[in-house]
């Protein structure tokens, strides 16, 4: 299961498990779309590529959280 990760991992923007705006690649590192297209689509991470995260229905959140854990690598411009 995803974990949607609450935040880009570059900015540190907030990405809430409906953002319809955040994007991952395969190993789930999250970016939002302004960071997204900066990196021409293309994991600053691994190199694979960065797709949109799918959302989570809303009935299924209580069940299933999104995660709290905050990613950021300032190192990555």
């Amino acid at each position: 299961m995803l974990q949607l990760r609450p935040n880009c991992e570059c900015c540190d923007r907030d990405l809430p498990a409906d953002a319809s705006d955040a994007l991952i690649c395969s190993f789930e590192c999250t970016f939002c779309h302004d960071c997204a297209q900066r990196f021409a689509g293309c994991c600053p991470n691994c190199g694979g590529n960065l797709v949109t995260r799918p959302t989570r229905p809303a009935h299924l959140l209580e069940r299933y959280p999104a995660s709290r854990d905050r990613v950021l690598k300032p190192h990555i411009h």
